[in-house]
C-alpha cells in the first residue's frame, strides 16, 4: 500500500509543472527594447521579462480578460491573472474576451467535422453545434501554423465562406490577421474555422467591431 501511494504522488509531481506551464497571458504589441518576449508570444506565470528605456508591452490575459499596458524601464512578473511590476509604469483595463480563450483549441476534428455536416441542411436547425468561444472582435487573428488553406465559413445561414491559402510567409509563420485582409464578419453570426486537421466553432459576439481591435478579443488558435 506504501508503495503505491509513493507511484501515485510521483505522478502527481510530474503533472504539476506541466500545469504551471500553461500559457495564461498574450503578448498583442511590443515597443523598443524588450527582452523575455516577443510579439504574439504566449507567456506563463512566473516569466520575467524586463523593458529597457523607452520600451513597451501590452500584455492581455487569456482567462480575466485583463489587458496591461506596461512602460518604462523596469521588470515585469507575468502572475495566473495579472502581473506584478518593478519601477515600470502599469496600466490595465478589463477588455471583452472569452474567459474559455485558453482553452479553446481543436487537434482531432473528426467528431466536429461529423457534426458540421450535418448542420449544412438547414431545415435540421437543432443539428447547429453550440460555438466552443466567442469573439469580441468582428476580423479574426487566426493562429494557423505553416502552409495549407484557412477556411472560415457561416453555419448559421448560407453563401458566406472566406477562403485564404497560406504558404508559411504568414506573421512568425503562424498568424493571419483578417483586420490586415480588410475582412469582417457579421457580429451575431455562428461560424467554423478549419486548417488542416483542426477546426473550432465559434460566434462573433453582437456587438463586435471590425478592424484591429485588442488581439486577445479576437483570437482563434487552429493547432
Amino acid at each position: 500500500m506504501k508503495r503505491t501511494i509513493v507511484v501515485c504522488l510521483g505522478l502527481l509531481s510530474l503533472a504539476s509543472p506541466a500545469a504551471a506551464d500553461s500559457p495564461v497571458a498574450v503578448v498583442e504589441e511590443i515597443q523598443g527594447k524588450v527582452t523575455g518576449a516577443e510579439f504574439m508570444d504566449y507567456v506563463t506565470p512566473k516569466s520575467v521579462i524586463k523593458i529597457g528605456d523607452g520600451g513597451s508591452i501590452v500584455l492581455s490575459y487569456l482567462k480575466s480578460c485583463r489587458r496591461e499596458s506596461i512602460s518604462g524601464t523596469g521588470t515585469v512578473v507575468v502572475g495566473n491573472d495579472q502581473s506584478t511590476v518593478d519601477a515600470s509604469v502599469l496600466k490595465a483595463e478589463q477588455t471583452n474576451c472569452d474567459s474559455n480563450q485558453a482553452k479553446a483549441t481543436t487537434k482531432d476534428t473528426s467528431g466536429v467535422a461529423a457534426t458540421l455536416l450535418r448542420s449544412a441542411d438547414r431545415s435540421k436547425a437543432a443539428a447547429l453545434p453550440e460555438p466552443q468561444l466567442t469573439l469580441y472582435g468582428a476580423s479574426p487573428f487566426v493562429q494557423a501554423k505553416g502552409r495549407g488553406t484557412l477556411v472560415v465559413r457561416r453555419l448559421d445561414l448560407a453563401g458566406e465562406r472566406h477562403q485564404i491559402a497560406l504558404g508559411g510567409t504568414q506573421l512568425k509563420g503562424k498568424f493571419v490577421d483578417f483586420a490586415g485582409e480588410n475582412v469582417a464578419l457579421v457580429p451575431g453570426g455562428l461560424y467554423a474555422a478549419s486548417f488542416k486537421s483542426s477546426e473550432i466553432v465559434f460566434r462573433v459576439d453582437a456587438q463586435a467591431k471590425p478592424g484591429a481591435t485588442p488581439i486577445v478579443g479576437r483570437l482563434l488558435r487552429l493547432e
